[in-house]
This record gives C-alpha cells, sequence and structure tokens, in this order.
C-alpha cells in the first residue's frame, strides 16, 4: 500500500527515515490551496492522488495535472502518473459533477471544473499569439492572467474575462476595462500616439440634436501619464462646432490643438473628482456628453 505524508523537505526524489525514496507532489483542492505529499512509488493512480487530497467519494473526483506551461491533463483514476517530473509536480483534485459558467468577451462558456488555468482560458477563447487576457475585478483594477495562473470560478465575481491585444501598431495598450465599456457600447474608437502621449479617438460621436451646426464630430481624450490612476482633464473635437443658429462658438472652446496629424477645438471642462480603479472612460464620456448637451455661448 502506499503510504502519504503531508510534507518534503526536497523538490525531487527525497528519502525517508530509512532511506526509502520519497517523491513529492503538491496537490490542490478547489480553492486552489496547494499541500505538499509524498509518495514511495513514483508512479501512483490517479485515485490515489484523489485519496492523498480527501476527495470521497473517489468517483466523484477528477485529478488534474497542472502542465509546466499552465495546460491541464486528465488523469484517469486507474491511470499511473509519474512524479518524476521537472521539479515538484502539481495535481489539481476537483469535484466532476458540475460545471461553472464564465464570459470571454461577449461569448458565453463553461467549464466542468470550478478551476481552470490562464493557458486553457486562453485555448477556450482562440486568443491570437499577441493577445493578452484580463480578468474583471468590480471595484479593483483588472487583473492580467498569465497561461500559468490557475483561476477558482466558484470564487464570487470570477466570471468574466476579457481579450485585449497586448499592443496597438503604435506600441500602447488600452485598459480592458475601457475597451470592454467602449466595444460594448458600441463606440467607434482608435488608439493613437504622438509624442509621447496617448489619445483615444471616438469616431463620429453623435452630438445633441439641434445643438450645433454639426450633428456628428469625433472626441479626442488624450489619456495622461499614470492613467487609469490619474484622470484625463480636457477633450478635443473635430470639426470645430459652433452653436446652431448663432454660430456662436461655445464657452472655453476657442483654442486650437494639434494632434494626430489633425487640428481639434480644445474644450477646457476641469474636474478633479476621480476615483482610481473605478472611474474611466466611461466616466470621461460621461463628462463629454454632458458638456456638448450644456454648451452655450
Amino acid at each position: 500500500m502506499v503510504s502519504v505524508t503531508s510534507s518534503c523537505t526536497r523538490t525531487n526524489t527525497m528519502k525517508s527515515e530509512g532511506n526509502t525514496p520519497r517523491f513529492p507532489v503538491l496537490i490542490a483542492d478547489e480553492g486552489l490551496n496547494f499541500k505538499k505529499h509524498a509518495f514511495d512509488d513514483p508512479k501512483v493512480l490517479g485515485r490515489q492522488l484523489i485519496e492523498a487530497a480527501g476527495g470521497h467519494p473517489v468517483d466523484e473526483h477528477a485529478a488534474i495535472a497542472i502542465l509546466p506551461n499552465g495546460d491541464f491533463e486528465d488523469i484517469r483514476l486507474d491511470e499511473l502518473y509519474d512524479l518524476r517530473g521537472r521539479g515538484i509536480e502539481k495535481v489539481l483534485v476537483a469535484r466532476s459533477d458540475r460545471s461553472f459558467k464564465f464570459k470571454i468577451d461577449d461569448a458565453d462558456l463553461e467549464w466542468p471544473r470550478a478551476c481552470i488555468s490562464g493557458f486553457v482560458l486562453r485555448k477556450l477563447a482562440k486568443l491570437p499569439p499577441n493577445y493578452s487576457l484580463w480578468q474583471e475585478m468590480p471595484g479593483q483594477h483588472d487583473k492580467k492572467i498569465a497561461d500559468t495562473d490557475v483561476i477558482n470560478l466558484a470564487d464570487a465575481g470570477v466570471e468574466r474575462f476579457v481579450s485585449l491585444i497586448d499592443q496597438t501598431t503604435e506600441g500602447d495598450a488600452l485598459p480592458s476595462k475601457d475597451q470592454t465599456y467602449l466595444s460594448g457600447h458600441g463606440y467607434e474608437f482608435e488608439v493613437v500616439t504622438e509624442g509621447g502621449s496617448t489619445g483615444i479617438i471616438l469616431n463620429a460621436l453623435p452630438l445633441p440634436e439641434g445643438k450645433f451646426a454639426h450633428t456628428e464630430a469625433d472626441v479626442l481624450i488624450l489619456l495622461p501619464k499614470g492613467y487609469p490612476d490619474c484622470p484625463p482633464d480636457m477633450f478635443y473635437v473635430a470639426p470645430k462646432l459652433t452653436l446652431a443658429g448663432t454660430g456662436q462658438v461655445p464657452k472655453a472652446c476657442t483654442v486650437e490643438h494639434r494632434f494626430g496629424g489633425r487640428v481639434w477645438q480644445r474644450w477646457s471642462r476641469h474636474n478633479d473628482a476621480w476615483r482610481p480603479g473605478v472611474d474611466g472612460l466611461q466616466t470621461m464620456v460621461a463628462r463629454v456628453q454632458t458638456a456638448l448637451a450644456e454648451a452655450r455661448a
């Protein structure tokens, strides 16, 4: 019978008091709590791994090997698993009688276990190599998911992930929360960098009906260094807007600004209220819409 202990002192083959070889493995439960175990035999059955983790009844649990690249590999109950890998092997033991639903971008997906790795999430989302995956964290900064990260889908709030290209052609990435907001609300936008500054251009934004001589305009929001912890200040529009009927320029909108090869009308609207981790482009878009609706000479 294979004996099991919950501690070991080396990361590969170990020696017990009687000089018997010991083979370590890290076994995690569904809460991703890893514990060290050691076996006398270098090859153990899937059911032995489940029993070592306290999974009962055994046939209602699954043993899943966590490979070095973050991929998962099922270990059948009566399949021998070799513990002589590169360092301590990692195995996840989870119940196999339920499934967990979550979203990646707009796709509704399901996984038969509570735990899933970043590598598996990427495979399910079929992400191109230059895209990264982010976990939405309500009230906090989004978390970038590495292939080797293991996420517990049973945790409260762990249900939505978004993909984001790692770099635009100009070399800057838009925070996933902002990209999700803009895409989810149907905005056509582009990211432009010039002289070390990054700007988000909202293309053909509809203007308040009857307010201006134009019915739509492009809106530029410049992101300061340190964004999203630091707030954007003013915004800019093109073409230049004048009030319908009078042809007058709105108050505090007379200065021109050049960016991205275009001339923009600067709207000097300031608001120092900003909540890092909460506010983002959705806040700035709301301020833009309010300023346009309230514009007067």
